[in-house]
């Protein structure tokens, strides 16, 4: 009998964990044999490793633990990645030499599967002086573009995918442009983007006083910090970046702020890391540690929690030294601080089992309650290992208890700390979850709330035909299993109901134990007015979390989606799914569409600065059932060298293009493409190779024939475009399986059909 709760759980498994030989024979054959694979592996490097493979088999079995995608996919593969999940790079020197030396760094990181973080705020800013070449900077927007193409290129490579963080403080002199960068849909698509706000900025925007934008002690411009402000949330407002992120609060809060500083975060905000800091992730599901659910007597298992925890933290210091590292910085890092960052997932499942309406006051306390439990449970954990294996180097036991969020401990905890040390430097984060909790059951992801009751899915099968299946919430399950077809309580919540203001009293509710930071999407409705969106941030603000990030529907990242009825729906729940309407897929044909005598088509002309001769691309179209969309393209140039790769591409996108559906894949793939060479600037933008040109090109012109929305957007009016009621298309496809399923969850827009996310 399979383990898995639904069909997409065994999928997500076969897709993303299962181990498997390069051709794609399956090695692990069930996922039982998956978790002995990463249980073995962990438990390596223990003086008994067979008692300690049970015990970590144990927390893993029925998806009670569940480790990070990295260390599921790699722990006990022999494979050259690394299990952590999240790196914060070297600081950028301000030098082209230092700055280069910092892009390799991030491709190597990248490379094995590394999301990374950056700070930009220590590169000089546009139109400063480059002293001895007589020349003005160009700015860390410009260097951005550059690590943009270096992301594109990793990504297109076929490895794992990974992001990126940028951060900017809000005193550089170039932070207005920093926050306009997204407005621009076709730039900076690899990167999140968040501003490091600092506690003076704050209190001048209460004050309604002036803000200096400064560079190396020079100042450049001097702003209301009210407007700075609200550009910053005007932004956001727009189109969703950038995100907030309290600095001061983050450094004050470290437990190893006596010898580390912190100006970036991993791509999606739940780690901020030092220079070269390295992070791994794991998070305890609680909607399986709940006993007699939707009772009078339900509870959250407190024994089996402490176990648990205990396991999962012995599991994770011991990825420290499983892991591999991309680079030697990287690996003293963890080592010297041994961080770690367990969290949880499936809270909203947990609490709807205890009969507790998600944001509510109640829910807020039992979230806290629960959570301190969880950091209680692990730093005595860590002690214990502490005592066995010896603290994390760095560790200095007067500084580090006057330190972050030691100082509001229980006190039996600090003593034993004083006593014996502690293991890891920090313990516990809510990372995004999205693909792992689908593998776990569909459980609710991280500390969000539900996103929907239940929705159609539809399969792509290997002969073209598409099945459909229902996908339901693992708390709604367990109520149907349990009372049928009786409806549900009011205390079921989700996403599309909850106001703004309950999900920030829930992020702060669980951020008061949390040492790192917390991923989370607050979802606003998209007729909030702007005083109510800016009231959010504040709000976060006074409560003491550590960032924001906010997701309102807009026209550069797409729609929320709705979800479908069912007799499960409560009151508030749209009554649709994205999928039942006609024209909602993005069709692929079985065979190639028949080549017309006659083909419309332009010819354009690409002159590249290392080429003696131009490139002439022509685009054929074909008009299908009203609708323009291309069917062939020609690659032609008098220079030789080109001759070969030149033809290879013509066929390779005139086939792909004559099969149909959603192509515009292509045009993402050929401008990811970067030239260790170097690129050149046209028309005063960077162009990482000359296929990254040909990829503009066409791009340009599938927006001129009405095929794309516009740069660096989806599907515009094809037949095969999601149209709701005859409205604009709604949501974006997703870039690995073409469905229109795409959600802000935790920072990170997630596919629900596939789990493939934005982050990794």
């Amino acid at each position: 009998m399979s383990r898995f709760a639904a069909p997409i759980a065994e999928q997500i498994w076969d897709m993303k964990y299962r181990f498997k030989q390069a051709d794609g024979t399956p090695i692990d054959q069930t996922v039982e044999d998956s978790w002995r694979r990463i249980a073995r592996d962990l438990a390596r490097v223990e003086q008994d490793p067979d008692r300690w493979e049970r015990e970590f088999y144990t927390a893993l079995e029925d998806f009670k633990y569940l480790p990070a995608g990295r260390i599921t996919a790699g722990a006990g593969t022999a494979r050259q990645v690394t299990l952590f999940n999240c790196f914060v790079m070297g600081t950028i020197p301000d030098s082209m030499g230092g700055i280069f030396e910092m892009l390799k760094e991030a491709a190597l990181t990248m490379q094995q599967g590394g999301g990374i973080g950056y700070d930009f705020s220590t590169i000089r800013p546009r139109g400063a002086d480059v002293k001895g070449v007589a020349a003005d900077a160009s700015g860390p927007l410009s260097f951005m573009d550059v690590w943009d193409a270096m992301c594109r290129t990793i990504m297109s490579a076929g490895s794992r995918r990974g992001a990126m963080m940028a951060t900017m403080r809000c005193d550089h002199p170039d932070i207005e442009q920093f926050i306009a960068a997204k407005s621009d849909p076709a730039r900076l698509r690899m990167f999140n983007m968040s501003v490091l706000v600092t506690d003076a900025f704050m209190e001048a925007v209460k004050a309604d006083g002036s803000w200096e934008l400064q560079f190396d002690g020079k100042v450049y411009h001097t702003v209301e910090a009210r407007t700075l402000w609200n550009r910053i949330m005007q932004a956001t407002y727009d189109y969703a970046e950038p995100g907030v992120i309290f600095i001061d609060r983050i450094n004050a809060a470290n437990n190893l702020n006596y010898v580390e500083t912190i100006a970036a975060t991993n791509p999606c905000g739940e780690q901020p890391l030092p220079p070269y800091g390295a992070c791994l992730l794991g998070s305890i599901n609680l909607a399986r540690l709940v006993t007699n659910p939707f009772e009078d007597a339900a509870e959250l298992d407190p024994e089996a929690l402490q176990k648990l925890v205990a396991t999962a933290v012995r599991m994770m210091d011991n990825v420290v030294d499983a892991s591999k590292f991309p680079l030697p910085e990287q690996a003293a890092e963890a080592q010297n601080k041994r961080r770690i960052g367990l969290g949880v997932t499936g809270l909203a499942d947990a609490l709807l089992m205890l009969g507790l309406r998600y944001g509510s006051d109640e829910a807020a306390k039992q979230t806290e309650d629960w959570l301190h439990a969880i950091a209680r449970a692990a730093y005595l954990a860590s002690v214990e290992l502490a005592k066995e294996k010896g603290a994390f180097p760095l560790f200095d036991a007067e500084k580090y208890l006057a330190s972050g969020t030691m100082r509001a401990m229980d006190e039996d905890v600090r003593e034993a700390i004083r006593a014996h040390g502690i293991r890891n430097a920090l313990l516990t984060s809510i990372a995004p979850t999205g693909t792992i909790s689908l593998y776990a059951g569909n459980v609710s992801s991280g500390i969000e709330p539900v996103f929907a009751y239940a929705y159609t899915r539809k399969v792509l099968q290997k002969d073209g035909s598409r099945t459909e299946e229902e996908v339901v919430d693992y708390a709604v399950q367990m109520w149907r299993d349990k009372f049928g077809d009786t409806p549900l309580p009011d205390y079921f919540v989700n996403a599309q109901t909850l106001a703004p203001a309950d999900h920030v009293r829930m992020q702060a509710a669980a951020q008061k134990w949390i040492d790192s930071s917390i991923s989370k999407t607050i979802n606003c409705p998209e007729d909030i007015s702007f005083d109510e969106f800016k009231d959010v941030y504040m709000q976060a603000w006074d409560l003491g979390c550590k960032g924001c990030t906010t997701y309102r529907p807009n026209d550069v990242t797409g729609s929320v989606l709705t979800v479908s009825e069912s007799a499960d729906k409560a009151p508030g729940e749209s009554a649709h799914a994205p999928h039942e309407f006609e024209g909602g897929d993005v069709i692929y044909m079985s065979e190639p569409l028949d080549r017309p005598e006659h083909l419309e088509g332009n010819t354009y002309k690409i002159k590249w600065p290392d080429s003696e001769h131009a490139l002439y691309i022509t685009i054929n179209d074909i008009i299908i059932n009203g609708h323009r969309r291309p069917f062939e393209v020609f690659i032609n140039s008098k220079n030789m060298e080109h001759f070969a790769w030149t033809v290879a591409l013509t066929r390779m996108i005139s086939a792909v293009f004559r099969r149909g559906g959603d192509v515009s894949f292509v045009v993402e793939e050929l401008k990811a493409v970067f030239d260790p060479r170097g690129g050149a600037w046209v028309k005063g933008k960077y162009i990482p190779s000359i296929l990254a040109a040909i990829g503009g090109v066409i791009e340009q012109h599938l927006i001129a024939i009405g095929f794309l929305e516009g740069e660096g957007m989806g599907l515009k009016s094809d037949p095969q475009a999601q149209v709701v009621n005859g409205d604009a298309p709604r949501g974006k496809a997703c870039p690995s399986c073409g469905q229109f399923d795409m959600q802000m969850v935790e920072g990170c827009m997630t596919c629900r059909s596939c789990g493939h996310s934005k982050c990794g």
